[in-house]
């Protein structure tokens, strides 16, 4: 287990060398209600006192419900500044835009959320001064569980080395809300969706295989077959002559 206490000072010294460097003055997140920006908003807190935290829910029930209960326990406890923005309408009016122009499939309808989410994020922090923090960990980086230019895109990022399982580890330290740490992780993209079922592969199987290298041979071919087809989230994009 890590030394999370001096992860803590390391991780909060690296978010005020970011602001410092930027010549920012806050720091905005979206507060999904989920583990990884539970911890995000816990330590950009701690670096910042002008940090602050945004629910979007859209369309998915969840996001309305649990989801919101849990990213405002996770606010109240440590002294996060929240707003709250339903961007269901957004979401309808982009959907219904772009289906002039093709048939979206449930791929690229899923991925408007997160999309809509990032701009709404960095529409804030230009307008306020403000850095957005990611919320990714280092095992949805593996795998490419993430949004291109959603939940993927961010000016800095507190926690991107860290497995889901040290997440989980760090709120136990933190005493986070039970909850957060409890419930499935999930995008909450459509009703009952977790991460795991979408994957069909536990986060304790690729956080063993990607810090170990062990893996059983049917969870290594579902981790492998991600990170294989996954590789152009992971580096920037191509630019002649770059080798794709």
């Amino acid at each position: 287990m890590r030394n999370y206490a001096e992860e803590t000072e390391k991780r909060v010294a690296f978010i005020k060398k970011a602001l410092e460097a930027a010549h920012a003055d806050g720091i905005i997140f979206g507060n999904s209600g989920g583990k990884d920006s539970a911890l995000v908003g816990i330590l950009c807190k701690m670096a910042c006192d002008n940090t602050e935290g945004i629910i979007l829910p859209c369309s998915s029930k969840r996001n309305f419900t649990i989801d919101k209960d849990d990213g405002m326990e996770v606010a109240e406890k440590f002294g996060i500044k929240t707003r709250i923005l339903d961007l269901t309408p957004q979401k309808e009016l982009a959907m219904e835009a772009v289906s002039t122009l093709t048939t979206l499939n449930d791929a690229a309808i899923s991925n408007i959320a997160p999309r809509l989410r990032m701009i709404t994020l960095y529409a804030v922090a230009a307008s306020e001064n403000r850095l957005v923090a990611g919320t990714g960990n280092a095992s949805e980086f593996h795998m490419g569980y993430f949004t291109k230019w959603g939940d993927g895109a961010f000016d800095l990022n507190p926690i991107a080395d860290l497995t889901a399982t040290e997440v989980f580890e760090y709120l136990r330290y933190l005493n986070a809300p039970e909850a957060v740490i409890t419930k499935a992780p999930s995008a909450g993209l459509f009703e009952g969706q977790t991460d795991e079922d979408d994957m069909g592969v536990t986060y304790a199987a690729i956080d063993k295989y990607i810090t170990t290298g062990e893996a059983n041979e049917k969870d290594k071919a579902i981790i492998d077959r991600y990170y294989a087809r996954s590789g152009h989230k992971r580096r920037p994009p191509l630019r002649y002559p770059d080798e794709p």
